[in-house]
């Protein structure tokens, strides 16, 4: 397993239960998600056990405990774009990447995700794309944005 070093994020930070969530937000800024080999140096700097800061890491959404792709398609699964044919897209997307809500793909250049609510019913169905809020996103539209990236990623 690789190491993650994580001794100078923690010299950063008090030793005290308040650092724990900065500590994993930069943790995670550096790695993209929180390894599961710098829990125990975590925990022990913050002054807590593994498992309760384990425990933290995963109630929280913000927080990755596997490695995230080079690309994240995440795709609202609310009322009005599940009534505007948010499920098309959906299951789309799983077929095309072959994985389900929440996986990446093998070759690590994908990441979905589903999502309760954008909070962008009016664009309903709405496909967050890379960081890029997409609207009346139709199934066709959707497979364009991931073909568009499989050609230029390598």
């Amino acid at each position: 397993m690789e190491k993650h070093n994580v001794e100078d994020i923690l010299a950063a930070f008090p030793r005290g239960r308040e650092s724990l969530i900065p500590i994993f937000q930069r943790v995670q800024g550096r790695f993209g998600y929180l390894p599961e080999n710098t829990f125990q140096n975590i925990a022990k700097h913050i002054r807590v056990s593994a498992n309760e800061a384990y425990g933290v890491a995963s109630y929280y959404p913000q927080f990755r405990l596997t490695p995230q792709g080079k690309n994240s398609i995440r795709v609202c699964k609310g009322t009005a774009c599940h009534v505007k044919g948010g499920g098309g897209i959906r299951r789309l997307v799983q077929r095309m990447l072959q994985v389900a809500p929440g996986e990446t793909t093998p070759d690590m250049r994908f990441t979905y995700e589903t999502v309760a609510c954008f909070g962008a019913c009016a664009m309903a169905p709405v496909v967050v794309f890379n960081g890029t809020t997409h609207g009346c996103v139709t199934p066709e539209r959707a497979r364009q944005l991931i073909e568009s990236i499989g050609d230029s990623t390598p």
